[in-house]
């Protein structure tokens, strides 16, 4: 579940070989891997174009190459650049290789049923331009299936962006580790199938990889079964927490009513919608097992958290901008109970992240925000966050500024911890970009939080919990449907991951 970057994953290749393993019987072991997968889709007999760059990617497609002709399979295999010009494993690898070599010379790509992508791996630090840019396009306006090695060309393999232009993969097959462009968007959209292969590098050399920079994750019950709260003959609904949901005024309630459903889903002993008095009646018609209490003020939540079981409070969702809803998230804050902001409440915050910052650290809080990128641009504007280079620097950058963990919402959530740790998730759906759906997972994190999670542990389970109702569901999704699908969500969890 670790990522790796592209320097961290250069660490990897030079403490393996430094510890004995040669680089060609690594690169022998990736053309392997990639042959594998190519035959997994070309038919009996079929045809690949193994498309190979100047560098060790390159390498890799020639390994490929050999073995998928000695197997049997059709193969043409083109280079971009000159094959004298490539050096150590890479020429080596070429030398291997029996079978004619096409240049790039502009003509239509040969006929086939795969093509092999080994033009730039994850290392690309510069746009495409020039034989490679009208190879790349070429290769798309083919619509001939793409098996991509490392990363699809074009994709940088740190960030995810498009280095000008960029190959769509059906399948994509890395090495040793998942890298965070694999994850992070749009790389996430156009490598397809992701593969992992072992090529034989050793757990001490991923060790020397692993060291490199704060922990990055890939979002799922490895990074958090172990935290996840489990029931004994002994639990009830008072040792499970009790979250305390802030509702908006009359006619805007909803979504603090969808919050508060998704805690109680996601198994908080208790929850509690804090309602403004003209709002009560609406929220008392849609509510049951969730309780009311009135509350219109940063007095009036002053008063209620009295009451030290009242252990997270959820702010944002309905609830107004403006001042009113900075002075309840203050108090909440000067509480120092688990605190859970989105929506309103960020936005209340806009330009003035470190006064937040103040207020979080005032109490002591244990905070999670969960802003869209909308929110995330209003409330960072002007600070480091806003201009970081990529999306997990962004997130990790807000976290220190905040102390507070910070979810950033998307196709590629990123949730990231002030100490650094930060964890991206592809475990989602498109179906869940409708509205409400972000008001549930700020109250499954609320959950959460309420029965004893850490934030940065609890916000990447509420993260995937979230994903996994959204894949099951598809079509039609509701944020209503969300709360509905956590039993069976957490029953699969129970009886798979936390065993």
């Amino acid at each position: 579940m670790r990522l790796l970057t592209v320097a961290a994953m250069r660490r990897v290749d030079a403490a393996a070989i430094d510890g004995g393993v040669p680089g060609l019987r690594l690169m022998e072991a990736a053309g392997a891997a990639v042959a594998a997968r190519a035959r997994a889709r070309l038919p009996a007999g079929g045809k690949t174009v193994v498309l190979c760059g100047p560098g060790n990617n390159g390498g890799d497609g020639f390994v490929a190459a050999r073995l998928l002709a000695e197997a049997g399979y059709g193969v043409d295999l083109v280079l971009l650049g000159e094959r004298a010009a490539l050096k150590g494993d890479a020429a080596l690898a070429a030398q291997a290789w029996t079978g004619p070599v096409c240049q790039v010379d502009g003509s239509p790509l040969p006929s086939c049923d795969l093509v092999i992508d080994a033009l730039f791996g994850a290392g690309l630090s510069r746009d495409l331009d020039g034989a490679a840019r009208a190879l790349v396009e070429a290769v798309n306006a083919a619509g001939v299936p793409v098996l991509a090695v490392d990363v699809p060309t074009g994709i940088d393999g740190n960030t995810g962006a498009v280095r000008g232009v960029a190959i769509r993969a059906v399948e994509t097959v890395t090495f040793v580790a998942f890298k965070p462009g694999h994850l992070l968007q749009p790389g996430r959209s156009l490598c397809g199938q992701l593969s992992l292969a072992d090529i034989g590098t050793g757990p001490e050399a991923l060790a020397v990889g692993l060291a490199v920079g704060p922990p990055l994750h890939r979002n799922g019950p490895d990074l958090w079964a172990g935290a996840f709260p489990r029931l004994s003959g002994l639990s009830h609904k008072y040792t499970r927490g009790h979250a305390l949901v802030l509702s908006g005024p009359a006619t805007k309630t909803g979504a603090a009513r969808l919050a508060a459903r998704g805690a109680l889903r996601v198994g908080a002993g208790l929850v509690t919608v804090a309602s403004p008095p003209a709002a009560l009646a609406e929220n008392a018609t849609h509510l049951t097992a969730i309780m009311l209490r009135p509350c219109e003020s940063a007095d009036d939540l002053d008063d209620l958290l009295t009451d030290e079981r009242l252990n997270v409070v959820l702010a944002g969702p309905g609830l107004g901008t403006g001042e009113p809803t900075r002075e309840r998230v203050a108090v909440a804050a000067a509480a120092g109970r688990g605190l859970v902001l989105d929506a309103d409440a960020l936005t209340s915050f806009a330009g003035q992240a470190r006064l937040l910052a103040a207020h979080l650290a005032d109490g002591d809080a244990r905070a999670v925000l969960t802003p869209h990128a909308g929110e995330f641009a209003r409330l960072f504007d002007g600070t480091a966050a806003a201009g970081a280079a990529d999306k997990v620097a962004r997130t990790r950058a807000a976290a220190e500024l905040t102390g507070a963990v910070v979810v950033l919402k998307g196709a590629d959530t990123v949730v990231a911890a002030p100490d650094g740790r930060a964890a991206i998730n592809d475990h989602g759906s498109p179906y869940l970009g409708t509205a409400g759906s972000g008001d549930v997972l700020g109250g499954l994190i609320a959950g959460l939080m309420a029965q004893g999670m850490d934030p940065f542990e609890a916000a990447a389970t509420g993260v995937w919990l979230h994903g996994d109702a959204g894949l099951r569901h598809g079509p039609g999704l509701i944020a209503e449907d969300i709360p509905e699908l956590m039993p069976a969500v957490l029953r699969d969890l129970v009886e798979s991951a936390l065993r």
